[in-house]
């Protein structure tokens, strides 16, 4: 069994919005967090989606549920103090309804509308293969690693450097044992599930992206997917 964990539990303070998370920004009169999970829900790979939301916006999420007609949605749950509590308070409720061994959840950002369908299938296969799978980016600029006096230390090789982006994917059984481990070790703030599971020595096998698998952080960035979904509507990309 193949599950989603969408993660939409932040409050978007960079995008310098007043009234509204970023996830329920609308886009061609629908909101990105829709968008995003229309994508799983379309998915024939995809057996079932827990949510971790902003409890405030729980019943309006809801609502959109039941709009969209987005029936692979078992559960939305309230997300935690941090993006780490946010992300095991999910897996926690994945586990109640997906019990068995052998389920995959692929955690997602809410706000990463432009994942293609492919991408969903080879960080599936990815688990089945290595036990766990990220979603990664080539390096597009030279990265540098600073020392304790903020000097650059070392440069690195841009062949050999990605960034981390999601789905990041894992065995449920595999990753709540690992959170449930960091929480007793006094973790509650690590910064995205594979630090976590890297920290307590689990490698990953990577499946690379391509440069739309945009994360919306910035108006920059929302702008980019506005054009980039106006462009699709338009087919002017392939």
């Amino acid at each position: 069994m193949n599950i989603a964990l969408i993660f939409a539990g932040g409050a978007g303070k960079r995008m310098n919005t007043k009234d509204i998370p970023k996830q329920f920004l609308m886009v061609h009169g629908k909101p990105v967090i829709i968008h995003t999970i229309e994508v799983f829900e379309r998915h024939p790979e995809i057996d079932g989606i827990v949510v971790v939301c902003l409890e405030d916006y729980i019943s309006y999420l809801e609502e959109l549920q039941f709009r969209y007609r987005l029936d692979k949605i078992a559960a939305i749950v309230p997300g935690g103090a941090t993006g780490q509590l946010s992300i095991y308070n999910g897996l926690k409720e994945a586990a109640g309804h997906y019990r068995e061994r052998d389920t995959i959840v692929l955690i997602h950002d809410g706000v990463r509308p432009f994942i293609e369908p492919d991408l969903i299938s080879r960080n599936i296969e990815g688990v089945k293969a290595h036990g766990a799978c990220v979603t990664c980016g080539t390096a597009t600029e030279t990265f540098v690693l600073l020392g304790e006096d903020s000097e650059v230390e070392r440069i690195m090789d841009r062949s050999l450097s990605r960034t981390a982006k999601a789905p990041q994917s894992f065995y449920l059984h595999d990753i709540l044992e690992k959170h449930e481990q960091a929480l007793r070790d006094g973790y509650r703030d690590m910064i995205d599930s594979v630090t976590l599971m890297s920290h307590y020595g689990v490698k990953p096998s990577i499946t690379e992206c391509g440069s739309n698998n945009i994360k919306i952080t910035t108006p920059d960035d929302f702008y980019i997917f506005r054009a980039l979904y106006d462009a699709r509507e338009n087919r002017q990309l392939i």
